[in-house]
């Protein structure tokens, strides 16, 4: 059949006649479910039935190339428009699932017309399938440029709103932060601006602890550093905080820090980098593990040398002992310093006789002096004794006798208990529990 006498070229005034009663059909359709675009064919319904009869004329073109070909039907700029479109849709947050139906439901409501139509023309079946490839490929090029622009300007937002929240971090964690810098980029990116928040701090190689992280609501700003990853949490010890973010975390290897106001959160990753550092090396424990809950572990730890000093200054009495000797004799001064000179108390704890700890505790006082009766002495032994190694080391082999002379087996420390919890440079399984009998 010739293009002459295909039926096509009568079929156009068929359809255009038809135009007003198919947009008053697709209107009504949508009127339930998206009175938007129903009102929008109301209000420019004289203009739409101008566009429909260009776009049957088209339409018919394009049959003519056969059901084999998939046509062109949209072309360069009006792919622009219909991108645009999906674009003010993402602006104005509308839902393109509603702009995608009304395109369906045009194209059906179009297509049973049509079809109508070519059968009154009692157009060819060959012809006929032409025409039905050719409406539904014009549907779904439309829906396509109008869903590109969506998600086009969908990512774009994002990347700028990520990078605004970048900025918002950035100046959060400066020394110089100003408040009314931080207030003004907050506004851009929607983020309420808090009066507390922590710092939460993981390895960035860890696979895990970064999709985990990625789990925090959209309340808290990530921040990715070439050696760091962590995560500004607002009011993390806001009531049910704690729990949120030990059930969240678990399995990151994370570091909570303290909650802080927002100018002292520079310091605050500070401690959260000690803290990280004192996990690694197995002196904190916890997953995630809560700067407050050890915060006399980062004070200690904060500078090893000044550590260093305090021990070789305040255990000095017991260089040059035996290290089994020096060992014990530092943990019954550890224990008795804990229980406020209860004998007993130290004696259930280390499982060793009273008598026991009197003659330790007589060696003790051979060895310290008055420094055991002075309060500030105490505490500065304590907390010498307490972050360990307890007795500074000896260039004297190892001595393998007890307090009277017997065999020691194992002169490696046996630390207090609860020490764990200040950081002790051991674990409990390193140390099996010290035989009831010296």
């Amino acid at each position: 059949m010739s293009e002459t006498d295909d039926g096509l070229d009568d079929l156009v005034p068929l359809i255009v006649d038809r135009l007003p009663a198919i947009l008053t059909e697709v209107r009504d359709i949508l009127a339930d479910q998206y009175p938007d675009y129903a009102r929008f064919l109301t209000e420019e319904f004289d203009e739409v039935v101008i566009g429909a009869g260009a776009f049957a004329t088209r339409l018919v073109s394009l049959a003519r190339s056969g059901p084999a070909t998939v046509p062109q039907f949209v072309s360069g700029i009006e792919e622009a428009v219909f991108e645009e479109i999906g674009r003010m849709h993402h602006r104005h947050d509308q839902d393109v699932t509603g702009l995608l139906a009304a395109y369906r439901t045009g194209a059906s409501v179009t297509w049973r017309h049509v079809a109508e139509a070519a059968l009154q023309r009692s157009i060819a079946a060959e012809t006929f399938a032409a025409l039905a490839t050719a409406v539904f490929a014009a549907v779904e090029q439309l829906s396509s440029a109008s869903l590109r622009g969506y998600v086009r300007e969908q990512s774009n937002r994002a990347f700028a709103r990520d990078r605004q929240r970048e900025e918002l971090a950035d100046l959060l964690l400066s020394d110089g932060s100003d408040t009314a810098a931080v207030r003004a980029v907050a506004r851009k990116t929607d983020w309420t601006v808090p009066a507390e928040a922590a710092i939460v701090l993981v390895d960035p190689d860890n696979e895990v602890a970064r999709t985990l992280l990625a789990r925090l609501d959209d309340s808290c700003l990530l921040v990715r550093r070439p050696a760091q990853l962590l995560a500004i949490v607002p009011d993390a010890s806001g009531p049910g905080r704690r729990a949120w973010l030990e059930a969240i975390l678990s399995g990151a290897g994370a570091i909570v820090g303290v909650t802080v106001p927002l100018e002292r959160l520079p310091a605050s990753v500070q401690f959260t980098e000690i803290a990280l550092r004192l996990r690694n090396a197995r002196l904190l424990h916890g997953d995630p593990v809560f700067v407050e809950d050890h915060l006399d572990a980062i004070i200690v730890h904060h500078d090893h040398n000044l550590l260093d000093a305090l021990r070789q200054r305040h255990l000095a009495p017991l260089n040059g002992l035996p290290p089994a000797t020096g060992h014990r004799l530092a943990e019954t001064l550890t224990s008795w310093l804990l229980h406020m000179g209860n004998r007993k108390a130290v004696a259930d704890e280390l499982h060793v006789h009273p008598q026991t700890v009197r003659y330790r505790l007589s060696r003790l006082r051979e060895l310290f002096g008055p420094a055991l009766d002075d309060p500030r002495q105490r505490g500065a032994l304590l907390l010498a004794l307490a972050w360990g190694p307890s007795v500074p080391q000896d260039s004297g082999g190892a001595d393998r006798s007890g307090d009277h002379g017997e065999t020691v087996v194992d002169p490696k420390p046996v630390l207090p208990k609860g020490f764990l919890s200040l950081g002790l440079r051991s674990d409990p399984a390193d140390h099996p529990a010290p035989p009831s009998k010296e």
